[in-house]
């Protein structure tokens, strides 16, 4: 473990951005690292080197195999507690992705199909509505469904601490009126997720948590991962997150109720989240239709698939197609980015507020430097 003391930083941003630009702009040369005698490790080390003020946890791996792994600074930095490789961070919207994952193992089980109206599976939900939409229309953010539950959210941040059972979270926050006919258009609505979560469990007859362990963090033996609800805090080994790492500290903490597990309730380690790409997108985990059902674009606009987006982007100077997951929730964020023709991968953890970009331009010097 690499443990570093927080520089000085303004506004929750520590991270040199001309740097990491410099970085990404020297990697896509081939000039990642100018040590590359050294070997490996030295690449990856320079690339975390570049971003002067980088807080949380790295993992480079190919396969299942972690080829890099390193934690830098503090887990709670007020209370100067190390971070550590295995630290546990909030997911954020990652977790819609691992719902997805969930979702397609129901279905190949045959107890769930993509295409048919929801309404087969929720019969009590509204009918005119339930008749059109579908779960691939959920999963893609393609329904239509608005997304009632961040505008009451907003309206008064109690909601949020306010236990309710899942259909009765539907049926407040996710049974509007729709915006737009179900696969003309995109809009990011956290609702559609409320629904998809009441259709997991039904047709599991299992808590979706369980229906998480069981079905990927056991077979996968992913010991840092899990469901939390409420503030992820009391999940032992869990980062604290904090809007700076500097004082005067401010937490930055947004609960998430289990009504909105499948939106924002998904913790996990940075090896966790490569080995848990590698046993969905490369392993048994999913039939082969499953697997390219949850990578295969939707929207074209947005990259988006099912829970999770999809690019090509030029990687060690060739184009390549890439799941391409970014999180946030609170002061937490989490970049994963893997290659899905050879499974090479990188995961970025942190818990004090860096912005999504400086954190993609380390994940990709970090994916520049894992192809030497």
């Amino acid at each position: 473990m690499r443990v570093a003391t927080p520089p000085s930083h303004t506004k929750g941003h520590p991270v040199n951005r001309r740097q990491c630009i410099a970085l990404a702009g020297a990697a896509a040369l081939g000039r990642v690292v100018p040590v590359s005698a050294a070997g490996p490790a030295a690449r990856y080390e320079a690339a975390l080197a570049a971003c002067t003020g980088f807080n949380g946890t790295v993992a480079v791996g190919q396969g299942a195999r972690i080829r890099f792994s390193t934690a830098v600074g503090f887990a709670d930095p007020q209370a100067a507690t190390p971070m550590a490789v295995d630290t546990r961070f909030e997911a954020g919207s990652v977790s819609k992705w691992i719902a997805a994952m969930v979702v397609l193992k129901l279905v190949d089980d045959g107890k769930l199909a993509l295409d048919e109206p929801i309404a087969r599976y929720l019969p009590d939900y509204r009918a005119d509505t339930g008749g059109r939409i579908t779960l691939r229309h959920l999963m893609s953010h393609s329904s239509g469904v608005p997304n009632d539950i961040v505008a009451a959210r907003k309206a008064d941040p109690q909601v949020g601490l306010v236990p309710l059972e899942q259909m009765e979270a539907v049926r407040r926050f996710a049974s509007g009126d729709l915006r737009f006919a179900p696969g003309s258009a995109w809009d990011y609505s956290h609702s559609n997720w409320l629904i998809v979560k009441a259709i997991v469990e039904r047709a599991s007859g299992k808590r979706y948590r369980d229906c998480v362990a069981a079905w990927l963090l056991e077979p996968l033996q992913l010991r840092d991962s899990g469901i939390f609800s409420g503030e992820s805090s009391d999940v032992p080994g869990m980062a604290v997150a904090y809007a700076g790492l500097a004082p005067p500290f401010q937490r930055k903490v947004t609960a998430v109720p289990d009504y909105l597990a499948m939106a924002g309730g998904f913790y996990s380690s940075a090896p966790d989240m490569v080995r848990l790409m590698d046993g969905v997108l490369g392993g048994g985990i999913l039939g082969p239709a499953s697997r390219a059902a949850l990578v295969r674009v939707i929207m074209p606009d947005q990259h988006y698939a099912l829970g999770g987006r999809t690019r090509i982007e030029t990687i060690a100077g060739k184009a390549r197609e890439a799941a391409w997951e970014d999180g946030a929730n609170g002061g937490f964020r989490l970049v994963a980015r893997r290659v899905l023709a050879d499974g090479a991968s990188v995961v970025v953890f942190n818990n004090g507020s860096h912005d999504h970009r400086t954190l993609g331009l380390l994940a990709s010097a970090l994916m520049e430097a894992a192809y030497g």
